[in-house]
């Protein structure tokens, strides 16, 4: 893949919504649920010859639990969830379920993989895990999982800006996803035509500057945007919110993002060339 570059017309494309969002041809047949999970819309786009089948319906219910539960198991804002229990030392990581224990080592992996950058230890300071940052990816992977059991339909899941798509027909149609303007969110920024993997993009768009700089515990103003395409949702996710935090110092760290494409947009908003690489 090459790097994604701005769409040379302005204005929003007919079948794609703003906002790291899903659109899709017209002549499939096609359904769509949408949930408020995790503080955010998450919606489900299915689409082929049986996609207003019972058993399509059952199966993105399954993918709707599967994301429910994590979400009560990793919530920070509920005192009963698991991972506020293990923040409050009320559990051992060895006695928390094998979900939570995925996570950490997904997330000292990030650690490492990014020099320090993603730290699930660091954001929040005095140590206290929390992988808001990483379990929202590794929720929607275990989703598509699910999802994937309908073998002769498509899908997308998009929560928040980040996107997963399968193609069942390797022949069919891709997902069109629009990426969002972070200077005008009514507007596409640009689009990514995708069969199978996944769309991850981290900035200030939709929650304003969040993203600290671990080592000098200061917000990253320096980078609008970022967007990570990738076959991992997870890593997609990792890569993009670490790209923010690197701040400029992201257009050279990411030429080493070998397997990925995508776009950094800076404060200045311009978007540099050759900043993700094939």
């Amino acid at each position: 893949m090459t790097d994604v570059q701005p769409d040379a017309r302005s204005g929003v494309q007919p079948d794609v919504e703003p906002a790291s969002t899903v659109g899709q041809r017209g002549d499939i047949p096609r359904r769509a649920w949408v949930e408020q999970l995790m503080g955010m819309p998450v919606s489900i786009h299915v689409r082929g010859p049986r996609a207003h089948d019972a058993n399509v319906a059952r199966t993105v219910a399954t993918a709707f639990a599967s994301l429910h539960a994590v979400d009560a198991m990793f919530s920070t804002y509920r005192d009963d969830s698991e991972i506020s229990r293990l923040q409050r030392h009320e559990l051992t990581l060895a006695a928390c379920s094998a979900e939570i224990r995925d996570v950490h080592t997904l997330c000292r992996s990030a650690l490492e993989r990014t020099a320090g950058y993603f730290d699930a230890w660091g954001w929040r300071g005095a140590g206290v895990f929390d992988p808001t940052g990483l379990v929202k990816g590794w929720a929607i992977g275990r989703a598509g999982l699910l999802l994937a059991a309908l073998d002769d339909c498509d899908f997308a899941i998009d929560a928040g800006g980040d996107v997963l798509v399968h193609c069942a027909d390797p022949d069919a149609a891709p997902w069109r996803i629009g990426i969002e303007d972070p200077r005008d969110r009514t507007q596409v920024l640009a689009t990514v035509e995708l069969h199978d993997g996944a769309v991850a993009t981290s900035g200030t768009a939709a929650r304003g500057t969040h993203i600290v700089d671990p080592f000098t515990r200061t917000p990253v103003e320096s980078i609008l945007s970022a967007t990570v395409i990738g076959p991992s949702i997870v890593w997609a996710d990792v890569w993009a919110t670490t790209a923010v935090a690197r701040g400029v110092g992201a257009v050279e760290w990411t030429e080493s993002l070998h397997g990925t494409s995508g776009m950094l947009v800076l404060a200045d908003g311009t978007v540099p060339r050759g900043a993700l690489p094939d």
